[in-house]
């Protein structure tokens, strides 16, 4: 693996689930690897689990880590070539990002869309140029589409908690909020999950109320609804996760009541155990009484966060060797 941007990155999911299952039981096994190695963690926006997950990551294979949140400490920086830089950016991404790529071996990049133009965000730009000039590997801490350290957790989660006979099947199902939110994590669990569900490992059903469909580059195979109750139907994971309209994009549409998980939503499910990336808004996009109950996978699922990015650090450092 040379990048992590998504799961096109990853030659063999079950096999880097397998990596992250493994580090879970020997995390310092490694330690060797990363000797005299650099991990970089870039940060435009605000982050908790993906700071913290993949800093310890870093040091359980005996890297050493530098942060820096250029949302607070860096200089405002220009994407855009064939520009005079006479506005209020000090620094093109060409030497922002060719400079971290010296004082570093991999670097970690998270950015958010601003969600104003659907193009903008969904071509990456600011993601790929980075990866251009920097000339080091490069994994994603969130993008304006993705979020892959995320989503391998949540397979590796799934992985580790199935003990049914057959394949499970997973929902994804959209929740409410005040605001409107990125597609990245929908968007990445759907890509992932429609992978997993191609190699054969998992069912997946995606619901929706009418106008927050996804983009179809991101849920090939998957059985799409707009009725929830539906969806839940002998379900044995559901992910919950809000996200705002991909058509009319970046907007709040009008939406029926009920779409926020309750104890009564699980009646029709099997037991189904409950995920979601966090943070999480209670009692808006899902209630407290899930969050606290017995399905509730929310913390493990958070823990898994260290093992997934530690699997993809290693399998990167791997190749640097």
């Amino acid at each position: 693996m040379n990048q992590f941007t998504s799961v096109n990155d990853v030659a063999q999911i079950d096999q880097l689930v397998d990596d992250a299952l493994a580090l879970k039981k020997s995390p310092y096994a490694h330690q060797d690897l990363g000797k005299n190695k650099t991990l970089g963690l870039v940060f435009l926006n605000p982050s908790l689990r993906t700071r913290l997950s993949t800093q310890k990551a870093a040091l359980n294979l005996g890297m050493s880590v530098m942060v820096m949140n250029m949302d607070k400490e860096g200089w405002a920086l220009e994407t855009q070539d064939g520009v005079v830089m006479n506005g209020t950016t000090v620094e093109h991404i060409r030497e922002a990002a060719a400079v971290m790529g010296q004082y570093c071996d991999i670097l970690g990049l998270r950015s958010f869309p601003k969600l104003q133009n659907r193009d903008e965000d969904y071509n990456e730009d600011f993601f790929n140029k980075f990866i251009e000039f920097c000339k080091v590997p490069v994994v994603s801490l969130e993008s304006a589409t993705r979020h892959p350290l995320q989503s391998l957790a949540d397979l590796v989660t799934i992985r580790e908690t199935w003990t049914g006979a057959g394949k499970p099947k997973v929902v994804l199902a959209w929740a409410p909020h005040i605001k409107a939110l990125p597609q990245a994590v929908p968007n990445s669990f759907a890509e992932w999950m429609c992978q997993a569900q191609a190699e054969g490992m998992l069912h997946f059903t995606i619901a929706q109320p009418e106008g927050y469909e996804l983009s179809e580059d991101f849920t090939p195979g998957a059985t799409i609804t707009h009725n929830l109750d539906e969806a839940l139907t002998g379900a044995d994971y559901i992910y919950v996760k809000n996200w705002s309209s991909y058509q009319d994009y970046g907007k709040v549409l009008p939406f029926p009541e009920g779409w926020m998980l309750t104890n009564a939503h699980l009646e029709p499910t099997n037991d189904a155990k409950v995920m979601h990336c966090l943070p999480v808004r209670r009692d808006l996009e899902l209630s407290s009484e899930i969050l606290d109950g017995p399905n509730s996978l929310v913390i493990h699922e958070a823990g898994n966060r260290l093992w997934a990015a530690q699997a993809v650090l290693k399998n990167i450092l791997e190749k640097l060797v």
